[in-house]
């Protein structure tokens, strides 16, 4: 039954559009209820853990850039460190530019003061009872270097201070070939008395940074707490300095001693880690009156006695959320590191589509041919399903003439004709809503692809071939310079004229869309003939400012449907009359415009209906006078 499938088809797609715009609009993710995310309603804070204390706040003014400093030189770094405060406050990622161009700055991470937005990383020691605050490292102290360094992979860094009242304090930086520091900090007690301290870390970040504002990705602080993944944006982290009932979410502890915290980008992270199995508590702060958001992680009270040794180990990861890296240092022990990649809500499909198409990349050597690749293996995951809902399509058409039948008994009985439809499908074992199942289950597919492409740093400036560069940007291409033909450049991104002069794999989808449509007759109902006319359309300047990469996605699905669709119902001997259907397509539109046109749903079968009624032509050749005489 044309009909039917064509309704089936405006339903899902009407039902695909509508799922978009409100993913897209209407419902971003929502905030965590404190109360779910927070374990001190249940695990009382151990004594020694400090509470919050202005003593870790680290001064500002001390170690801009003009600081003595120690370079950090690796494979993917490159920065230096302040000897003032001893801070990591100076990183750019050497593999990662901003734009396309290689000759483009590296994409820079941390900074320090002085600088436009100051981001960086500092540990230390915080005075516990008994102990003067003086008498630690803070951020104006000033460090030695024991080597000219630069810090490089198998090359730590020692830094000294001697507080002159028998404290020596003493710290090794490490780092690895990625992008993870390890600090270890020790404090040998020289003198008579006993000293009790206990180690923090902060992570710092001075104003908002420049953010892609798309809500499929995470921007703000991002912590782990036993096990627990919590995110928190920016503005929420105003609220919880705002708001004291939202204290108890702004500092919890880790009473497992698992866990980590710290701020994460659209593709980078900075996440302090502090020695896994030892309580501490996690903090998430906004200061207000320098506009500063810090992540702070705070350890356990220790005693150094006279004449003794204390230790504290504290990592810090400062680079790309890469997933081989990230789930490596997840391997070797910082527990559910993966979840820092913002998987979303259907992170059951995300994660194995994603480990797909990496799998499918290191083995084609193109990102874009690798989209094409999952593609086929996604639809032939479907096949059965797309199948059975092909063939049943093909025998709705069989059944057309004795749904026609159906119809003139019925008149204007509806409900009978609707009992003695459904009858009739159950006798043939026929389902009228088939049509729409392969459709529907593409939107969970189609979003968790929108995620992986959106997201993963692996599709950052991933080319395709030609002018498709970047596979997570819209694409390059436009009809105002005919595609590069005319030397001028396009419109911008995002922008209007770019909405308006498509790029060719807009203008594609579209047009793959339409041939698909035109597998099936267009409805006889103007309602639904008007919606199945435009949708190809809407679609194709919808998805024009998507990532071009789930553009190559969407025309190779449609391509690999219109195949399966055609060779299923032609081998059931309904072979779709493609030009037929265009052409009965434009019959209806015409009569739509006629003036004073008759009902297009009664215009249509009436350009069958001399073939219906011939006998009646050739009656006087039986019957006439003529013959007899």
């Amino acid at each position: 039954m044309e009909e039917q499938n064509n309704k089936n088809l405006i339903l899902a797609m009407v039902l695909s559009a509508l799922v978009m715009l409100i993913w897209m609009v209407f419902f971003p993710p929502p905030e965590q209820p404190a109360e779910a995310t927070n374990p001190t309603a249940e695990v009382a804070q151990p004594a020694a853990v400090p509470a919050t204390d202005a003593s870790t706040e680290p001064v500002e003014s001390e170690a801009g850039a003009d600081a003595p400093r120690l370079a950090i030189d690796t494979p993917q770094l490159s920065g230096s460190i302040s000897l003032i405060g001893a801070r990591i406050d100076d990183l750019s990622l050497k593999t990662y530019h901003e734009t396309i161009d290689p000759a483009s700055p590296e994409v820079r991470l941390l900074s320090p003061t002085g600088e436009v937005t100051p981001y960086y990383a500092i540990v230390g020691w915080a005075p516990g009872t008994g102990t003067a605050a003086a008498d630690l490292p803070d951020a104006k102290t000033l460090w030695t270097a024991t080597s000219a360094g630069p810090l490089a992979p198998g090359k730590p860094v020692v830094l000294t201070w001697n507080n002159g009242k028998g404290l020596v304090f003493t710290r090794e930086i490490a780092v690895d070939e990625k992008y993870l520091f390890t600090i270890t900090d020790k404090v040998k007690n020289t003198g008579t008395a006993p000293a009790a301290m206990y180690p923090y870390g902060i992570i710092a970040r001075h104003g908002l940074p420049k953010m892609q504002s798309i809500f499929v990705v995470h921007e703000g602080m991002v912590r782990s707490t036993d096990g627990k993944l919590e995110e928190i944006r920016y503005d929420d982290i105003v609220d919880l300095d705002q708001d004291p009932t939202e204290h108890a979410a702004a500092e919890i502890v880790a009473a497992e001693g698992e866990g980590w915290i710290g701020f994460t980008d659209h593709y980078w992270m900075t996440v302090l880690v502090p020695e896994q199995g030892k309580p501490f508590t996690q903090v998430t702060k906004h200061i207000a009156d320098r506009d500063k958001y810090q992540a702070e992680i705070r350890q356990p009270v220790q005693t150094v006695a006279a004449g003794a040794e204390i230790q504290n180990s504290v990592q810090l990861f400062a680079g790309a959320k890469e997933w081989e890296t990230i789930s490596a240092y997840q391997e070797a022990g910082i527990p559910n590191f993966i979840e820092s990649i913002d998987w979303g809500w259907f992170y059951f499909l995300t994660k194995p589509i994603f480990k797909l198409l990496h799998f499918l990349h290191g083995l084609i050597g193109n990102m874009g041919l690798a989209i094409i690749a999952l593609t086929f293996f996604l639809k032939l995951l479907v096949l059965p399903l797309a199948y059975k809902s092909y063939v049943s399509m093909a025998r709705m058409k069989e059944l057309q003439p004795e749904i026609e039948a159906l119809k003139e008994r019925a008149g204007d009985d509806k409900q009978k004709m609707q009992r003695e439809m459904m009858q009739l499908y159950k006798d043939k074992k026929v389902n009228p809503a088939a049509g729409c199942l392969p459709i529907l289950f593409q939107i969970p597919i189609f979003f968790s692809l929108y995620k992986v492409i959106y997201v993963t740093i692996e599709l950052r400036q991933a080319p395709f071939f030609g002018y498709f560069r970047d596979l997570s940007m819209p694409d390059p291409s436009s009809i105002m310079n005919l595609f590069g033909l005319l030397p001028w450049a396009g419109p911008e991104p995002h922008t209007l004229m770019a909405t308006i002069f498509l790029g060719i794999l807009p203008l594609i989808l579209g047009i793959s869309m339409w041939l698909q449509q035109k597998l099936n007759p267009a409805p006889t109902d103007p309602v639904q003939a008007s919606i199945f006319a435009w949708m190809p359309w809407v679609f194709m300047f919808m998805m024009g400012g998507f990532a071009s990469g789930l553009v190559v996605y969407w025309i190779t699905n449609n391509t690999i449907t219109f195949s399966q669709q055609y060779l299923i119902m032609w081998s059931h001997g309904k072979r779709p009359d493609i030009f037929g259907n265009i052409r009965a397509a434009k019959a209806i539109k015409a009569a739509q415009q006629l003036p004073g046109k008759p009902d297009p749903a009664k215009a249509v079968p009436t350009k069958t209906a001399p073939a219906k009624t011939a006998p009646a032509k050739t009656a006087p050749a039986k019957t006439g006078k003529a013959g007899k005489k």
